[in-house]
């Protein structure tokens, strides 16, 4: 927090992020969650199928783990980052299965 010049605070807030609140907040994070479903959906189950990730300097990851999968992707919505520490939390404790 910064004191302006008429001695007021003025909030330090990056411009280009818009902050949501409410009922907003709650379906932009309900978006996220879905749109990493999406991305995890072909993994799951008996006839799961495996995934390459390629990252921006060209090496690859094949895996069919969901975890591993959240962990390599560059998340930048505070929703899903959330769900991938969830998942993260989960392997650790559970594991594979």
């Amino acid at each position: 927090m910064m004191r302006g010049t008429e001695g007021r605070l003025q909030s330090v807030i990056n411009e280009s992020y818009d902050r949501l609140e409410g009922d907003d907040a709650q379906l932009m994070n309900l978006k996220a969650g879905q749109a990493l479903s999406e991305a995890l959906r072909t993994t799951l189950g008996p006839n799961g199928m495996d995934k390459m990730l390629v990252d921006s300097l060209g090496g690859a990851v094949v895996t069919n783990d969901g975890a591993t999968i959240l962990q390599e992707m560059d998340l930048s919505h505070p929703g899903a980052k959330l769900v991938a520490e969830v998942a993260q939390a989960q392997e650790g404790a559970a594991g594979d299965g």
